[in-house]
């Protein structure tokens, strides 16, 4: 029989072998990963966001169809070495002084001010300050726009720094003079900037913009790509079959047809709005338009602009429309933007213009009175 001294250093002496070993094998080994009942992971999956699912037509797509509000303060571009996300400190400013500038247009007007001179003060603005809209008839947004929970700062996310490219040095000269550079493009505004002294601006029915000619709303609110024009009348209504997709715009009553599933037109067939065809990719519509006449000339760009945008229903009461802009003739490279389109309760009222109204026949007739004057002028100091 061991003494109880010599069986104490052998249990010691065993205690610590074992503990060497198991240390050293701890060190060693690989972590086990324990099988996760299927009632654990459902637990688990229920606490995380679900997937969006928007609601369906009958062959199983995505149902777009509404009226939605395009109005935003988020420019097209933003100021040079800014971020893309605001924090809602600085949107709160900005959209209080928006307020604060609505309020002061809102404000009543004596009855007693004095008549603008005759033929208006020359200046920048709606019809030169003879009595344009004041601001309780426009809406240009008082919000800026959210995109994936991020207030953002510029429509343009692509370039990253939320500038156009460059033009190439072909559309560069194309905008310096000549023809091109006198004739009007489908982003133009609806104000004529002051009284434009370019020769023959005002004796052809053609130079004048395609807004103020009512064959496109101003400011490219038909598009595509369809834009906000901080101005007013920014609904846009979505009609879709299987096989159609009618996209009504308020500004000027464009209505674009997408044709889905199809070929384009072919190349000798241009047309103002471009042949706009449609696939789904997954639960987004995606528009391709080429086939642009070169009287539609967005922001510079020719009849060989191409138009890829992508429609996505991201909850019941938002749209997000993305586009990318390609035209290797006018820009370096192509480039991208996005924002959302809350659905509204609004409606879509008739905007009553038509190519041949008196504001053209107007413009034109006040042209030549303005020349009449300016010659009597000049011969009666002679």
């Amino acid at each position: 029989m061991l003494s109880r001294s010599v069986r104490s250093r052998i249990a010691m002496f065993s205690l610590t072998t074992a503990l060497s070993f198991s240390i050293a094998a701890a060190q060693d080994a690989k972590p086990v990963v324990k099988p996760v009942s299927a009632k654990a992971a459902a637990a688990h999956a229920a606490g995380a966001p679900k997937p969006y699912n928007p609601p369906r037509l009958a062959d199983g797509h995505p149902d777009l169809q509404g009226t939605y509000d395009a109005a935003t303060m988020t420019p097209m571009e933003r100021r040079a070495g800014s971020p893309l996300v605001l924090t809602k400190d600085e949107a709160a400013k900005l959209e209080d002084a928006a307020a604060a500038r609505r309020a002061k247009g809102d404000e009543s007007i004596s009855p007693d001010r004095t008549a603008p001179p005759k033929g208006g003060d020359g200046s920048v603005g709606a019809a030169g300050n003879v009595g344009g809209y004041n601001a309780g008839w426009l809406d240009a947004g008082d919000k800026y726009n959210v995109v994936n929970g991020e207030i953002r700062a510029s429509i343009l996310v692509d370039p990253p720094d939320g500038r156009l490219p460059a033009m190439v040095p072909g559309a560069m000269q194309r905008g310096r003079g000549g023809f091109q550079a006198r004739q009007p493009s489908s982003d133009a505004g609806e104000n004529d900037p002051g009284l434009d002294r370019t020769p023959g601006a005002y004796d052809d029915p053609e130079r004048r913009p395609l807004g103020e000619r009512c064959l496109l709303g101003f400011g490219s609110t038909s598009g595509p790509p369809m834009l906000p024009n901080y101005f007013y009348n920014n609904l846009h209504q979505i009609v879709q079959t299987k096989d159609s997709v009618m996209i009504l715009t308020e500004m000027v009553h464009d209505a674009r047809t997408v044709r889905m599933n199809a070929e384009h037109l072919p190349k000798n067939i241009r047309l103002w709005l471009g042949d706009s065809v449609g696939h789904w990719d997954g639960d987004t519509l995606v528009v391709d338009t080429t086939n642009f006449t070169n009287k539609t000339r967005f922001r510079g760009s020719g009849e060989n602009l191409h138009v890829v945008e992508r429609f996505t229903r991201v909850n019941d009461h938002t749209l997000l429309y993305r586009f990318t802009i390609d035209d290797p003739t006018t820009w370096t490279k192509a480039w991208t933007g996005e924002y959302s389109w809350p659905a509204t309760d609004g409606k879509i009222y008739e905007y009553a213009c038509h190519e041949g109204n008196y504001a053209l026949k107007d413009i034109l007739k006040g042209a030549r009175l303005r020349e009449k004057e300016e010659a009597a002028g000049k011969s009666g100091k002679e």
